[in-house]
């Protein structure tokens, strides 16, 4: 027997809404969940693994602290002709030149002559600031960017953003433990990519919507040629 409109249940059509919103929901947090396993898929299939040396030279080179052996690299390859001079970003408000000097023994005549520090850079935007401030007092329209394999993406992101006019060239390090083992073997490196992954994702939408006009933070303020940055207390580099 068919029935008619008014035997209709009045709760029936809210339940029925309900039902369909609740698994709107859970399809949209699913692909949410599955674009974001993807992203960190392809995040970790663009991290080199093994060490090339750049296939051309550049005007400058910058090494970001933060990961072991970043700087002796850096330093091999102004000593290789790579670059004319050599920016160490983010060195510890304490460290002097002395100290980095003698981590780097056979090379401390071209230390002396052609390495730059940066004191005041706290983090990879900040680092992107003083490396354009850097490159535009000399002129230099290329540059080769050191820093460990998982941080280049997020360094590439942002020096691109502040410095669109200037050529990038990554040259990422390879930690040890990297050519040791795989990564989701370590419990220590799968938490080092996971949290550098959302960092990355966290810089590629702040920069778009920088280009959008939104800016959700302000940029370390320019200082004029030959002026030193301030004084800024002993803190840890968050690379």
């Amino acid at each position: 027997m068919a029935l008619r409109s008014d035997d209709i249940s009045p709760n029936a059509l809210p339940r029925a809404s309900g039902g369909r919103s609740r698994a709107a929901v859970g399809g949209l947090l699913a692909a949410c969940v599955a674009a974001a396993v993807l992203g960190f898929v392809g995040f970790v299939l663009q991290l080199r693994g093994t060490e090339t040396k750049p296939d051309r030279e550049a005007d400058g080179i910058v090494v970001l602290t933060g990961g072991s052996s970043r700087v002796s690299d850096a330093m091999e390859l102004l000593a290789a002709g790579y670059g004319r001079r050599l920016l160490i970003s983010g060195v510890h408000p304490t460290s002097a030149a002395s100290d980095i000097s003698r981590s780097v023994q056979e090379s401390r005549a071209l230390f002396n002559c052609c390495v730059d520090l940066d004191h005041s850079a706290v983090n990879t935007r900040s680092n992107a600031a003083e490396t354009r401030r850097w490159a535009r007092e000399r002129g230099f329209k290329s540059l080769i960017v050191v820093t460990s394999n998982y941080h280049m993406p997020r360094a590439i992101v942002e020096m691109s953003h502040a410095m669109p006019d200037v050529s990038l060239i990554a040259y990422p390090v390879v930690g040890d433990k990297w050519r040791e083992e795989p990564w989701w073997t370590s419990g220590a490196a799968a938490r080092l990519l996971l949290s550098e992954y959302v960092k990355y994702v966290a810089a590629e939408l702040r920069v778009h919507l920088a280009d959008l006009g939104i800016d959700l933070t302000l940029d370390p303020p320019e200082l004029p040629p030959g002026t030193a940055p301030p004084h800024r207390p002993a803190t840890a580099q968050a690379n």
